[in-house]
């Protein structure tokens, strides 16, 4: 069993950053692939970023390519996503999320973090 703390959302300007940072439990973080998703209201939760086990490889949705970098340190339990650029069009709950097996599945859910950008 994994838990999963976020932190770091809030209310910001257009432009203006944020660094989302997401605590994992237990001893096996080393080992799980992590990844960045958003819900914005009245949509779908949709992907933003993953990262490896190792850190050594990312993947990002289009809409944040560029903008937005994730990167995690496995020394203190904790993947970050750094979010640059904002835009009103980012404004959502952001969770993190644990896949255990680099599968692409994710059965491990933090409880989410809220983003609002003002335009």
């Amino acid at each position: 069993q994994v838990q999963l703390v976020e932190s770091g959302g809030g209310l910001v300007q257009a432009g203006d950053s944020l660094r989302l940072s997401c605590a994992a439990s237990g001893r096996t973080f080393s080992q799980y692939a992590m990844g960045w998703f958003r819900q914005a209201p009245g949509k779908e939760r949709e992907f933003v970023a993953h990262i490896s086990n190792t850190g050594r490889n990312t993947y990002y949705a289009d809409a944040v390519k560029g903008r937005f970098t994730i990167s995690r340190d496995n020394a203190k339990n904790t993947v970050y996503l750094q979010m640059n650029s904002l835009k009103p069009e980012d404004t959502a709950v952001y969770y993190c999320a644990a896949d255990p097996s680099s599968s692409g599945h994710y059965p491990y859910w933090g409880q989410g973090t809220q983003v609002t950008v003002s335009s």
